[in-house]
């Protein structure tokens, strides 16, 4: 490990500290070397955690920072005070996306920090702002002047993120569609829905600004039907039936979503039960809005979480299986929408995909 000694934090109390320390996991070890970073704070204010009070984790920097018997005021106001090089309004963002929390747990802007409380930031990586082209193939179901329609393999991100700055569906798109840079903004050219990592399935990108103003009007409208099919661990009570909850931002783990009382947005989904196969079932979604992992979401609240997920699924129930899930078995096999920009009725239906035939036939 490589830490800021007593000694020297002590010899630079009057000073800015602008250190980081890097901390990369794998199976057999932990890299750990110092990098700069453009993060002040006031180290009289603040403590130093061991010797990560700054770390990168995944592409993400994580400030740590321990609240001294003097602070005062609201979270994000005196957060502010800390952490010069991070206005007010950023921090107070990243507070809403839920990059901020308190003793492990998301908190408010208006919060009031208490002596001893530990106060992580995450702040994403940096992307670049203009994604390149890339020749990676693309299976695409149907293209003309206006859009087109693919079929998403599982395991390819749709647009740059931290941790995927390349090799995206978007670099994609940017190689086949020479004209598509700019339509809809820079760094996601052409996306007006998105699928998971590790979902497959068909999705719709808009080639011109006409046509993607008619896919956001289409979203907002109900005008575009969408159905997925997943394995889940389990059978539903019920062998269709629909669900109507809140989705947010789980209140302790910043990355997950769940189903909330309040501060969330409205979720519907409805779902029918294909075939039951053993252990596992076969169950159709159809859904009526796109909240973030909302079918997996809902599917857990259920009792029946998706196959392979690891972020809303059982392990053990995974290790269980005859064939263990290399993903989270969830497909967007069927699509209806009328045109954007000519009004033709189009309707699209791809076939499972190779591993999920697989897993039900194990």
């Amino acid at each position: 490990m490589v830490a800021l000694s007593s000694e020297t934090m002590n010899g630079r109390s009057a000073e800015r500290v602008s250190r980081v320390i890097v901390q990369k996991t794998s199976a057999l070890r932990r890299f750990i070397f110092l990098k700069e970073m453009q993060l002040k704070m006031s180290v009289d204010a603040t403590e130093i955690l061991d010797d990560e009070s700054l770390v990168e984790e995944n592409g993400e920097c994580v400030l740590s920072l321990v609240v001294p018997d003097d602070a005062e005021g609201r979270l994000d106001a005196w957060l502010a005070s800390q952490v010069k090089d991070f206005s007010r309004a950023r921090l107070q963002a990243l507070i809403k996306e839920g990059c901020v929390t308190c003793d492990g747990l998301v908190v408010k802007a208006n919060a009031k920090p208490k002596a001893g409380h530990v106060i992580d930031i995450i702040v994403p990586a940096p992307v670049p702002a203009e994604p390149v082209p890339e020749n990676i193939p693309l299976d695409i179901l149907y293209e003309d002047g206006d859009c087109l329609v693919v079929n998403k393999p599982a395991g390819l991100v749709v647009h740059p993120a931290p941790g995927h700055v390349s090799g995206t569906l978007v670099n994609a798109l940017l190689y086949h569609c020479r004209d598509l840079g700019g339509v809809g903004g820079v760094e996601r050219p052409g996306i007006v829905h998105r699928l998971d990592k590790d979902t497959s399935g068909l999705m719709v990108v808009a080639k011109n600004d006409a046509a993607l103003a008619g896919f956001v009007r289409l979203f907002q409208t109900g005008g575009i039907a969408k159905e997925y099919l997943t394995l889940v661990h389990g059978v539903p009570q019920k062998i269709s039936g629909t669900v109507t909850t809140l989705i947010g931002r789980h209140p302790s783990q910043r990355k997950k979503m769940a189903v909330v009382a309040r501060n969330g947005k409205q979720a519907v989904t409805h779902y029918m039960v294909e075939r039951r196969l053993g252990d596992i079932t076969l169950v159709r979604c159809r859904i009526e809005t796109g909240r973030t992992h909302q079918i997996r979401v809902h599917m857990q609240s259920l009792g029946c979480p998706v196959v392979g997920d690891t972020v809303y699924g059982r392990s053990a129930a995974d290790n269980r299986l005859p064939s263990f899930p290399t993903r989270q078995m969830l497909h967007a096999a069927h699509l209806t929408f009328t045109h954007p920009v000519t009004g033709a009725p189009m309707e699209f239906t791809v076939p499972l995909p190779e591993d999920f035939v697989k897993q039900m036939t194990a």
